[in-house]
């Protein structure tokens, strides 16, 4: 069978027209037989030759490879004490800090389910992900109390320190308490399956409202087998971790995949240029994970930076969240000459993985994705007929692999409006494949807003501004930046008689949202676009506002 398979696909592109599907071109992943595997155990078990796994930036302390997972069997004892067992959801409410792995990987250790949520989202945000989700614990920091106030969840402080933001919360010990216990062999210890769920990150998939994405235990072990295989890593690599790891590039690549190969990360608690150059600096950082305005930014900025900072160190820099233009890596490589550029593309309902560029040479491929990722397998689909299409034509690419989700989290009608029933993913977005193998995003069949690299969903601030007394209808559209990417913008009916100002919408949304969510620029139209079906016509709409650019 696997001789005829590769006698009819086309070694240049991957492609087979048999059935026309696109297979990837690297080597595929060694995935592990052992059915009963959580990926706790699979990742503390690989050798290595590290010494550190994380660096807190800010006050340089170091974790090694032994305390952490001495930590984890801690924390997994406690945690089985407490009456965490399989199945259970855990909630992680935190900035980066080099305890967020030790959290993630306990509870996973015991079968039990991690979900994250952004600790920029409001109180009535977060609410709703715990309506959703129904954690039976929560981790937090002290000044994030008051985001879980009115929620009766038990509390895990991650710091020592109560502050006076405790009020009603239940707190009932902190992370370095657990720490501090003796791990016990004979804890309760559910058999947890490669098919068990590991994780719940919420995404807005290809549509409107959050959903949770529930990712397997085999769906982690096969992406961190990934990311250890995309990078032939040395022993001393030091990667600096500026992405948030709530997010799936963060939680797969620091908090999970890189512990693996015996890498150190080094941990920023959150972005600052400053921080993050001077971090490199003064820990000699060989890898710089980033989004695209970052390393804008570093274009940009590059004389003064390079007066400023010693970065002779870095040799690579990982950009995710969208494909950068040929002037930005022609940019970069000129201001500095000795740091290449890798890509990637992923989707949380692919635990992150999809394509990518793993050389210089492939970054060069100008506007491209990537290639696809060990063991992906991709079609190129007619969003209106439905049938697969050749090399170089577009359509909406579908994805299928070992790190493709599980389905959304209690929420059968967009599984199967995402998920086939042969296992393939639609992403909803619009690509072709070339004759090298080389994906191109063109546009977004869905509608999410990315600023920043954050999503969001046009969906939820229209339902926010129709709920103001003096609008009559809305509609929300991503409006181009070169700085964010995208920003929110919304087209705006008043009710008759209204003289509601574009500054009156702009706070209205404002002081219901996440600062990432907020509308940035407002315009008043005599009525929607939409069609038929009373769906609105956002491609419309987006023309009419980038007409005038």
């Amino acid at each position: 069978m696997a001789e005829n398979m590769s006698l009819a696909i086309d070694p240049r592109s991957g492609f087979c027209r048999s059935n026309s599907t696109f297979y990837s071109k690297r080597k595929p992943i060694p995935l592990p037989k052992n059915h009963s595997l959580d990926v706790t155990t699979f990742i503390s078990a690989r050798a290595h030759h590290g010494k550190v796994a994380f660096i807190d930036a800010a006050t340089g302390r170091h974790l090694t490879f032994s305390e952490l997972w001495r930590a984890v069997d801690s924390v997994a004892t406690c945690l089985s004490d407490m009456g965490i067992r399989k199945g259970h959801v855990v909630l992680l409410l935190s900035p980066n800090s080099i305890f967020f792995p030790i959290v993630c990987l306990s509870v996973m250790s015991l079968g039990a389910i991690i979900t994250t949520t952004n600790p920029l989202n409001t109180a009535n945000e977060i609410g709703k992900q715990v309506a959703d989700s129904k954690p039976v614990l929560a981790f937090t920091i002290p000044q994030l109390l008051p985001k879980l106030a009115g929620s009766t969840i038990p509390i895990v402080l991650l710091e020592d320190h109560l502050s006076s933001q405790a009020g009603e919360a239940k707190i009932v010990t902190t992370l370095h308490q657990m720490m501090k216990r003796e791990p016990s062999g004979s804890r309760v210890r559910n058999r947890v399956n490669q098919d068990d769920t590991a994780t719940l990150l919420y995404s807005s998939g290809t549509t409107g409202a959050s959903k949770g994405v529930v990712s397997s235990h085999r769906n982690l072990i096969a992406m961190v087998q990934t990311v250890i295989n995309r990078f032939s890593i040395e022993v001393g690599e030091k990667f600096i971790c500026t992405v948030p790891m709530f997010h799936i590039y963060g939680l797969v690549a620091f908090a999970t995949g890189l512990l693996a190969s015996g890498s150190t990360v080094i941990v920023l608690s959150k972005f600052e240029m400053h921080d993050m150059l001077s971090t490199i600096e003064k820990y000699r950082a060989t890898y710089l994970p980033l989004v695209p305005p970052i390393l804008v930014a570093m274009v940009n900025a590059a004389d003064q930076i390079r007066k400023k900072y010693d970065l002779s160190s870095l040799h690579s820099a990982l950009s995710g969240g969208a494909p950068l233009s040929k002037e930005v890596i022609e940019g970069f490589l000129e201001k500095y000459p000795n740091v290449k550029i890798l890509q990637g593309y992923g989707l949380t309902e692919s635990t992150g993985i999809g394509a990518s560029t793993d050389s210089l040479e492939e970054s060069r491929k100008y506007g491209t994705a990537g290639m696809l990722s060990p063991s992906m397998e991709a079609k190129v689909v007619d969003p209106d007929s439905g049938k697969a299409l050749n090399v170089n034509q577009t359509g909406e690419l579908r994805l299928r692999g070992p790190s493709v989700m599980k389905g959304y989290f209690s929420n059968p009608e967009a599984t199967t409006s995402t998920l086939d029933s042969d296992g393939w993913l639609r992403t909803g977005d619009l690509c072709y494949i070339d004759e090298d193998g080389f994906i191109f995003i063109v546009d977004r069949l869905k509608e999410l807003i990315k600023y920043k690299g954050y999503q969001v969903p046009p969906a939820e601030l229209e339902a926010l501004l129709l709920s103001h007394p003096e609008i009559l209808d809305a509609a929300v559209i991503p409006f181009p930046d070169r700085e964010v990417g995208q920003f929110p913008m919304a087209y705006v009916v008043r009710k008759p008689g209204s003289n509601l100002s574009e500054t009156g919408v702009m706070d209205f949304v404002g002081r219901q949202v996440a600062p990432y969510k907020r509308i940035r620029k407002v315009a008043f139209v005599a009525s929607i676009p939409k069609n038929p079906s009373g769906k609105i016509l956002r491609k419309d709409l987006i023309k009419l506002a980038t007409s005038k650019l």
